[in-house]
């Protein structure tokens, strides 16, 4: 997802790493903060994909300052991975506020609605954080009141998103 929040932010307009990082770390939260270590490794396999282009800038101080701009590949495949979502991009809620994020990019509104519908659909199954054997336990059926307020959060969210999906989807 680190690469898709990477497209999608450039496909915004040109940005710095340092930029790019505190953008992508507001997006994903504090759960998942964004390090050094992971994002220019990506954004260096981005770029030698040719997804990515870099224009080295004089800096403040001696450092240079690298500049990253969405190339015509990259924008190219920035609305593949929208269009595709699927799997646990649907199912991973952080994964899904990904796409979620950067789903208006996908031009076509029946391609932004396939992958709503997709999420609609996965949140129709039957799930639960407990189970007795193979059937999932409801919030009223388990005797811990944490995990029952888990549940119950779960539940209402839940519930939230459907009736959004369903608006949007008309």
């Amino acid at each position: 997802m680190l690469e898709l929040a990477i497209l999608g932010f450039l496909a915004e307009g040109p940005l710095h790493g340092y930029q790019l990082r505190h953008r992508i770390a507001h997006l994903s939260g504090h759960a998942r903060p964004v390090s050094d270590g992971s994002l220019y490794p990506a954004i260096s396999r981005l770029v030698k994909a040719g997804l990515l282009g870099r224009k080295a800038e004089p800096g403040a101080s001696a450092a240079r300052r690298h500049t990253l701009s969405l190339t015509d590949a990259g924008r190219r495949e920035l609305l593949r991975r929208l269009r595709d979502a699927d799997g646990l991009d649907i199912s991973d809620s952080t994964r899904y506020f990904t796409v979620l994020a950067f789903l208006s990019r996908l031009p076509d509104i029946a391609d932004q609605h396939a992958v709503l519908r997709r999420r609609l659909d996965f949140l129709g199954q039957p799930a639960s954080f407990f189970h007795d054997g193979d059937r999932p336990l409801g919030a009223e059926e388990t005797g811990d009141p944490y995990r029952r307020g888990m549940l119950t959060i779960a539940r209402a969210t839940s519930r939230a998103e459907r009736a959004w999906l369903r608006e949007v989807l008309g």
